[in-house]
């Protein structure tokens, strides 16, 4: 008896596969692409572009919703004898650097202003961070001068303006006096905050290998208290442009403090601004320059989490 083979369901399957062409395949593989370093280097650029464009568009709408506010402010609703606005001030700051104040040439003022301030802040610099760093390093000190340096900190010290115009006069010295006065606290605290901070496993271990006080010093103490010195300097250089403006402001012969004294006195709310707008200026040009100096001096700190995202990685 005779039996015809039918073909199997696999059998079968293959032959129509065949039949139509379509062989079965094994799945495909996905196969990872990875970045050179220039791709990735390109991208962080890119993107911290970007992200400077929109910071500084953002800044720019701020001040412009700002200022096109006071405008209209002080042009519908508010007096401008006593807010002024806007318009008024540039045009006192075209007056100003184009035909000079009533008192000279305005970069006469700017230059004694600067001067004054930067006089004083390097004397207040200097001996906050000196004062700093002993009382630091040596406790003994520290305890005996304490209640003095606090003492000496709670004084209200823009009033020794006063005292100084009195003691120097109008001059430069009055006005140095008070810058050195601001900065000295601003710039001692964080010198002396800085060299009590110093890792003691360090100094111990270079004493055992035999090194002096003068090079733990200068090699352990002094690079371990920079940070905490020059963060101190961005608003210690702020307070030198105050002390010289409140100095001036006290009694002088020229300076900024004493143009905005005399727009004061002869009710120019405007002049009192621009006065206002040039120290601004003059301030975050300094603030420029002692950011460049700290990165210059603290190239061998890594990058905080912040400034890495700010970068893009």
């Amino acid at each position: 008896m005779s039996h015809d083979a039918s073909p199997s369901p696999t059998t079968a399957l293959n032959g129509d596969a065949s039949r139509r062409g379509n062989t079965p395949q094994a799945p495909a593989t996905t196969v990872p692409v990875f970045e050179s370093e220039q791709d990735i280097l390109a991208r962080q650029r890119k993107h911290q572009s970007k992200r400077r464009r929109n910071i500084w568009l953002l800044r720019i709408g701020i001040l412009v919703a700002w200022l096109g506010s006071w405008e209209l402010t002080a042009t519908y609703w508010i007096d401008p004898f006593f807010y002024s606005k806007p318009s008024r001030i540039w045009q006192r700051l075209v007056e100003w650097f184009s035909d000079g104040t009533d008192f000279g040439s305005i970069w006469y003022q700017v230059l004694i202003t600067v001067e004054e301030a930067v006089i004083g802040f390097a004397i207040g610099a200097v001996a906050g961070v000196v004062l700093g760093v002993i009382l630091g390093r040596s406790a003994y000190l520290a305890d005996v001068l304490a209640p003095f340096i606090k003492a000496a900190n709670a004084l209200p010290r823009i009033v020794l303006a006063a005292l100084f115009v009195i003691w120097f006069g109008l001059g430069l010295s009055s006005k140095v006096a008070t810058v050195v006065v601001l900065v000295f606290f601003a710039v001692f605290f964080n010198a002396f905050t800085g060299a009590r901070e110093v890792d003691r496993n360090l100094i111990d271990n270079a004493r055992i290998l035999g090194a002096s006080r003068w090079q733990v010093l200068k090699s352990i103490v002094l690079p371990s208290a920079t940070s905490w010195i020059l963060s101190s300097l961005h608003v210690a250089f702020g307070f030198a442009l105050i002390g010289a403006v409140v100095g001036e402001y006290t009694g002088a012969k020229a300076g900024l403090g004493f143009l905005i004294a005399n727009a004061q006195g002869t009710f120019d709310t405007a002049g009192v601004y621009a006065g206002m707008l040039i120290i601004t200026i003059v301030a975050l040009f300094a603030e420029w320059g002692i950011g460049g100096l700290e990165n210059k001096l603290l190239k061998w700190r890594p990058p905080s989490a912040s400034s890495a995202a700010a970068s893009g990685i």
